[in-house]
C-alpha cells in the first residue's frame, strides 16, 4: 500500500504541525494511533472531526504519552487537525455592523472549516462565519472560533450558546441531538449536505426574505407568503 493511499499530502502536513505543539509525542506514532481512532485513508475531512477528547485518548497510549501536554496545547494541536489557524490569512475579514444598519435583515451562523466556506460539521467545526443577510446586502459581521466550547460538559449546548443571537445555523452535517439542542436556543438548522461558498447558499436565502416559506416566516414574524393566498381568498 502506498503512502497517498493511507494520508493524503494536506492532512500529513496537519498532523505535523499538530505534533510539533504536543511536546515530547512521537510524531508516527501520533499518526498511526490517529489513522487507528479515525479509519484509513486519513483525509482532512476525517480530522476536520477530530475532538480535543480523542486527542486525549490517542495520548494516553504508551506510544504516544507525554503525561504532562497541557489542554492549550491539546485545542491548539486540534485546530492544527482541522486546518485551522486564528491567522490563517485564507480567512475571511468581517465587516463593521451596528443595530439597525440594515432593516429586515436576520443573523445566520455557517459552520465552517476552510475560507468562507459552508463545509462544517454542527459539531466539530472549528469556526461559525456569522452573517447578517437582509433583502439588498449580505454581510459577514464576525468569525467566532469553538474551541471555547471544548471543554465544556455539554459542547453542543455550548456550540448553541455561542450562536444565540442567530435565528438560523447552516451546517454541511448536524445530529439530531446536537439539532434539538440549537432548535432549544431558537435557532433553526438548515442542512446543506452539498456544501459550498457560504454566500451560494445565503444568495438562496436572500431571495426568498419577500416571500418567505412557512419556517423562514415563523422566525421573520411575518405572513407565509404560501398561506397569505388563502387569506386573501377568505376576504373575497
Amino acid at each position: 500500500m502506498t503512502t497517498s493511499t493511507v494520508i493524503t499530502k494536506n492532512a500529513a502536513l496537519r498532523i505535523a504541525q499538530a505534533a510539533r505543539v504536543l511536546d515530547n509525542v512521537n510524531a508516527g506514532a501520533f499518526a498511526s494511533k490517529l489513522g487507528e481512532q479515525i479509519g484509513l485513508p486519513i483525509t482532512e475531512e476525517k480530522l476536520a472531526k477530530i475532538t480535543v477528547a480523542d486527542i486525549k485518548l490517542i495520548l494516553s497510549g504508551e506510544e504516544t504519552v507525554d503525561p504532562d501536554v497541557d489542554n492549550e496545547s491539546i485545542k491548539l494541536a486540534v485546530r492544527h487537525l482541522w486546518g485551522a489557524s486564528d491567522d490563517d490569512e485564507s480567512l475571511p475579514q468581517s465587516s463593521l455592523y451596528a443595530d439597525g444598519d440594515m432593516p429586515g435583515s436576520l443573523r445566520v451562523a455557517v459552520a465552517s472549516n476552510t475560507e468562507e466556506n459552508l463545509d462544517g460539521h454542527f459539531g466539530s467545526c472549528p469556526r461559525f462565519l456569522i452573517y447578517q443577510v437582509g433583502p439588498a446586502e449580505i454581510r459577514l459581521i464576525d468569525l467566532r472560533s469553538t474551541a471555547i466550547a471544548d471543554d465544556a460538559e455539554d459542547k453542543n449546548v455550548a456550540r448553541a450558546n455561542l450562536i444565540k443571537d442567530c435565528q438560523i445555523v447552516y451546517v454541511q452535517s448536524i445530529g439530531g441531538p446536537a439539532a434539538a439542542k440549537a432548535v432549544r436556543a431558537n435557532i433553526h438548522p438548515v442542512k446543506a449536505p452539498e456544501g459550498g461558498k457560504a454566500n451560494i447558499a445565503l444568495q438562496r436565502l436572500q431571495a426568498v426574505l419577500d416571500a418567505p416559506p412557512p419556517w423562514l416566516a415563523k422566525i421573520l414574524g411575518v405572513k407565509a407568503k404560501s398561506l397569505s393566498r388563502f387569506a386573501e381568498a377568505e376576504e373575497e
